[in-house]
């Protein structure tokens, strides 16, 4: 079975969520404490073993192959004190992977998450790949990529990552429709597939499982988005080309282990924060004293 080395990281939206900060500041690159919100997908990548980063960007992100490039300069001045010298040059130089291994593809203009994704078609060829939404921030023991991929190498076929959600939340997610809609198959952790739902009425969703930002796709998916129309909104819709794809090879879902936040929000990116913080040793006391005194004191301006 053919391994998983390649991830696409979307990253060419606008973040108009986040204005006036993206202004100049790529969402994906608004920082969760002290390393921006792309930092942490790639670690997550590369714990899972994933070879070759993709990058799919746009205008304005010039940042990100920036934050991914060596700094000349920062390291030359740092070097030049003697006040925690080596700690902040392995801080800076963290992820810096080897040459060829990060690759930047341009999507010309916003036609949603399947056209960026195939607009890396050049790189993928016909293997299975990985897809990483940065916006996802997911928090686990183990990289929630490599869960997927766990699955992948026992299965084959399409791996999708699912979390149960509120049924008002519904209507807000691509929705799986499992192959046996019965309660105790929804309760397992992997699940063969039936096909998707994009954004069902509560009365339409075959379950209350919900894709979020992790994915393992079959090449082949490149095919199928070719021959995707646009979606009113102009768009290339990813569930479109998997509903496609699904008609002739396997899918799955996995209800992953670990927490999400979704950092395209910025109630998520907040509580992503606060997560963060609470799991670092030199943060977690600080925080929770802060939060009991906000909440003690009733904070709020005047």
């Amino acid at each position: 079975m053919t391994k998983i080395k390649k991830a696409i990281f979307p990253a060419a939206g606008f973040g108009t969520r986040f204005l006036p900060a993206t202004k100049s500041i790529p969402k994906e690159m608004m920082p969760i404490i002290d390393k921006p919100l792309i930092h942490y997908a790639v670690e997550e990548a590369v714990a899972a073993g994933i070879d070759e980063i993709i990058f799919i960007t746009g205008r304005g992100k010039q940042a990100i192959e920036d934050y991914f490039d060596q700094a000349f300069e920062l390291e030359y001045l740092i070097s030049q004190s003697k006040k925690d010298q080596q700690e902040k040059l392995a801080l800076i130089r963290e992820y810096l992977l080897e040459p060829g291994r990060i690759k930047y593809v341009r999507q010309p203009e916003p036609k949603g998450l399947g056209h960026a994704i195939w607009c890396a078609r050049d790189f993928i060829q016909n293997e299975p790949f990985a897809v990483i939404l940065p916006d996802d921030l997911i928090l686990s023991q183990r990289p929630c990529i490599g869960q997927l991929r766990e699955v992948f190498d026992k299965f084959g076929g399409n791996v999708v990552a699912t979390m149960p959600v509120a049924p008002e939340d519904i209507g807000h997610y691509g929705i799986v429709k499992p192959k046996d809609n019965t309660a105790e198959n929804i309760m397992n952790k992997v699940i063969e597939l039936d096909g998707f739902v994009e954004k069902p009425s509560q009365a339409d969703a075959p379950s209350h499982l919900a894709i979020v930002g992790r994915y393992i796709l079959d090449g082949e998916i490149m095919s199928a988005l070719a021959e995707i129309k646009a979606d009113l909104g102009d768009e290339i819709q990813l569930t479109d080309a998997m509903v496609l794809l699904a008609q002739q090879q396997s899918f799955r879902s996995v209800k992953f282990e670990g927490q999400r936040y979704d950092c395209g929000r910025r109630n998520g990116w907040l509580q992503a924060n606060i997560a963060v913080a609470m799991q670092r040793p030199d943060m977690a006391a600080l925080v929770k004293k802060t939060l009991k005194d906000m909440n003690a004191n009733d904070f709020r301006f005047n």
